[in-house]
């Protein structure tokens, strides 16, 4: 029995840091994690915090003088510039995946290619709203 066989490689366990550096991932898994990560985040803060200022604004009319002060901060803006981002990547990856769903660019150059579109249709719609917002 040689030394190569008796030993093994020992088994790489992932982190955070393998997973960002060094190993190099498609960009449909790229598009498939963002498209979790946009749909929690539209979920968890910013439907409360959007819920939270329309009933601010429509209480009085100082409230809604209020929310209007307060939507001209730009770390406000960068927060509504996120969410807008949430929302146009995850309506863009969803329609991907339902296309997938009914076996439609299910082929590997078909898959790069719509994860690639869905990339940049998300970044476009996002900077076309938010030349809008600021």
């Amino acid at each position: 029995m040689s030394s190569a066989a008796a030993k093994k490689p020992r088994p790489k366990y992932l982190s955070l840091t393998a997973l960002l550096f060094e190993i190099r991932l498609p960009a449909s898994a790229w598009v498939s994690g963002m498209h979790r990560i946009s749909g929690a985040l539209l979920f968890f803060p910013f439907a409360a915090w959007l819920l939270f200022m329309l009933d601010t604004s429509l209480s009085s009319e100082q409230g809604f003088a209020r929310v209007r002060e307060y939507l001209h901060l730009p770390l406000v803006k960068a927060g509504l510039l996120l969410f807008i981002w949430s929302y146009c990547h995850h309506f863009c990856a969803g329609i991907r995946f339902l296309f997938i769903d009914l076996d439609k660019g299910v082929d590997l150059r078909t898959a790069r290619l719509t994860s690639g579109l869905v990339l940049i249709a998300g970044l476009a719609l996002t900077a076309f709203f938010g030349a809008r917002l600021w």
